[in-house]
């Protein structure tokens, strides 16, 4: 039942971490994420979504907290911050063993269905529930596979599809062609982003036919793994690729490795679209219903595949994109929470929006004048923002951006961000350096969003950075650092209502320049998280050499070589490891425990992906599953290395709070 209007607000937590005590070593779950809700008489509200890798800096976050005490502290405190206690919340969904839980449930039609790909779908569906209840959208939960954590057994199927027509959800699982890019990051050791980016950073080509390489493979999950046709397709295009490539280096620009892995890609990109084309097409006859009356949601990981995206709504005409900023598992919290609060009935009669992406921590001011008192030794001057001064800044070069509450998801949107003058090849250079990054990475562009359809030929909103449009033919000489070689930009639409003071901002530079555009990239050197408090960001600006940095509405100068009292910077600034460190004896005699039942690490390794085997403890014993166990690894060449990595991410040895970032 709602909250009666006189009765107070009512708060809700959807969390996606490593579920506390003994289970903690056979759950692994990474990019661990929380949402907090506010429900009232006729409305819900997102009022904080934290993203665990911005407070730890373990990038994508995995670390377990492993004991009820440690879980329920961490959420003590992240409460607090909000003025709550955990009393004050009245259930919690996503993670077994923390206060106040609750099994969510799975909706009408969709049983069989991952709850892991079911929140994914949802972190889209519903996000503007008046939107949602009045219009057709064709929804896609596409990402590698789902965590198991919620389910007794394994799915049928990995990956939830659905049609809503004006609220009437039905279900469907659906295929997922983020195996593919998996599969590529592993053979060709890049990482997506630049796998995506490097298809057309330069146009060196294969003769294959991706549809022949694509044949009748599908791309279900679940009972029919996805991985060894995955692997298999992109090792047969990476094979034919070297062999018409043997010597030569089309592209002079770049290495031999990079033209051929760019040939690769546009082949796995082409497949990917042919399956992400054909779930359109079976979804839109599911429904009855003409994409082109509609809105296509994307959520998962490869949701963050913009060329996708950007193909599919232009070839379908679809009305827009509903895929949230934290598209990847980042989000997974945030749609169980929609999850719940739909199939629970909050959302029946209460409306709920989610306008920004601006939901994670506040860039306080106290913490704020903390961060300049400690880097005092290398600041010349504090001041007031002024719109003239920015424009002045900016021009021909780099600032540090970081203002109100920080962004969901994976990539910077304005309050986290290293901002450049998008004219200059020169600053394009300098923010490539600063990351570390391939020279050849272009550069998202933000556009106040009037102006947008002068620059893109796109009139389309795109708040996210998740569609490419097209630059217009006289506008590429004039922003050179954002496009990429086939013409487009990743870029982000933005209005005074989004985010006032970088409109402010922004405006002053097309008043100076006549370019309503600026460069955006993230704020955080590679393989680190992207900055979230202001000493992280005044930390970045001093160790690049960056001479200006706007923290909240002041201009921050930094000395050109610091001062005598300055001590050099060794790294990026510390992060609150103290909640995950020293848990190493608790992982220890958790998995002893393990152990000393009769369970193999092999057999527990099995328990990760097999729900069922835990489900149904008196057929399943200790013994039957390490035979179980061996019995896979003989016939799977693949499981010894699986457990040797299962061994070093959860096992005796490793040091919380200290151990270099992982890579998932």
């Amino acid at each position: 039942m709602p909250p009666h209007a006189d009765q107070p607000a009512e708060y809700i937590l959807s969390t996606y971490l490593t579920p506390p005590g003994e289970r903690a070593v056979i759950s692994p779950r990474h990019d661990h994420n929380l949402s907090l809700w506010r429900r009232t008489a006729g409305r819900v509200e997102l009022v904080r979504h934290w993203e665990l890798e911005r407070i730890s800096g373990q990038k994508h976050h995995s670390w377990p907290l492993y004991t009820a005490e440690r879980s329920e502290a961490f959420l003590a405190h992240l409460l607090a911050g909000e003025g709550l206690t955990p009393a004050d919340v009245t259930v919690s969904w996503g993670t077994p063993g923390l206060p106040g839980y609750q099994p969510l449930q799975v909706p009408r039609g969709a049983e069989g269905l991952p709850l892991h790909s079911l929140g994914h779908l949802f972190s889209g569906l519903m996000t503007d529930t008046r939107l949602f209840k009045e219009s057709v959208i064709i929804g896609l939960a596409v990402d590698a596979a789902p965590d198991l954590v919620l389910e007794r057994e394994l799915p049928g199927a990995y990956y939830a599809g659905c049609v809503s027509v004006r609220g009437d959800i039905t279900f469907a699982p659906i295929e997922s062609p983020a195996p593919l890019y998996h599969a590529a990051d592993r053979v060709l050791g890049k990482e997506p982003g630049t796998l995506m980016a490097l298809a057309s950073a330069c146009d060196t080509t294969a003769d294959l036919d991706a549809a022949a390489e694509l044949g009748d493979l599908t791309f279900f999950g679940g009972h029919v793994q996805p991985w060894a046709d995955a692997f298999g397709l992109v090792r047969r295009v990476l094979a034919e690729a070297e062999r018409q490539l043997a010597g030569t280096a089309p592209d002079p620009r770049f290495t031999a490795e990079e033209n051929l892995h760019s040939a690769v890609m546009k082949v796995v990109q082409e497949c990917c679209e042919l399956i992400t084309a054909r779930t359109v097409d079976k979804l839109a006859a599911l429904g009855g219903v003409r994409p082109e009356d509609g809105y296509l949601c994307v959520s998962g990981g490869f949701a963050l595949n913009v060329q996708a995206n950007t193909r599919m709504l232009e070839r379908y005409r679809f009305r827009g994109l509903l895929t949230p900023p934290c598209a990847n598992d980042s989000g997974v919290a945030l749609g169980l929470g929609l999850l719940g609060l739909w199939t629970t009935g909050a959302l029946d009669t209460a409306d709920l929006k989610i306008t920004t992406a601006y939901q994670g921590n506040d860039l306080r001011t106290d913490e704020i004048d903390e961060a300049l008192a400690a880097f005092a030794p290398f600041i010349e001057n504090v001041e007031d923002f002024t719109p003239e001064r920015f424009a002045e800044d900016l021009t021909d070069s780099v600032v540090v951006w970081a203002d109100g509450a920080a962004e969901m998801g994976p990539r910077a949107l304005g309050h986290r961000s290293l901002l450049a003058d998008p004219r200059s090849e020169k600053v394009k250079d300098l923010l490539n350096a600063y990351k570390q990054r391939q020279w050849w990475r272009p550069v998202a562009p933000i556009v106040l969003a009037e102006h947008a359809g002068d620059w893109f030929e796109q009139d389309r909103p795109s708040p996210y950075m998740l569609e490419a449009a097209r630059v217009r033919p006289e506008a590429r000489d004039r922003i050179p650092a954002v496009l990429h070689l086939d013409g487009t930009a990743r870029h982000q639409t933005l209005t005074a209502a989004d985010n006032p003071l970088l409109y402010r901002a922004i405006e002053a530079f097309r008043d100076a320049t006549g370019v309503p555009i600026v460069c955006n990239t993230s704020l955080n050197d590679k393989g680190e998280p992207i900055a979230d408090t202001a000493a992280q960001a005044l930390n970045f600006a001093v160790r690049k050499g960056i001479r200006i940095v706007y923290l909240a509405g002041r201009r921050v100068l930094l000395h050109e070589s610091g001062t005598a009292d300055a001590v050099p910077l060794a790294g990026p600034h510390p992060r609150a490891t103290a909640y995950f460190a020293g848990q190493e004896a608790d992982r220890d005699a958790i998995w002893q425990s393990w152990l000393d039942r009769g369970y193999t690490e092999a057999g527990l390794l099995l328990l990760t992906g097999t729900p069922q085997l835990l489900a149904d403890p008196d057929t399943w014993t200790p013994n039957r599953i390490r035979l179980l166990a061996e019995r896979v690894a003989s016939k799977d060449p693949a499981f010894a290395q699986n457990l040797e990595q299962f061994r070093r991410d959860h096992g005796p040895g490793t040091v919380f709070g200290d151990a270099p970032a992982l890579r998932h």
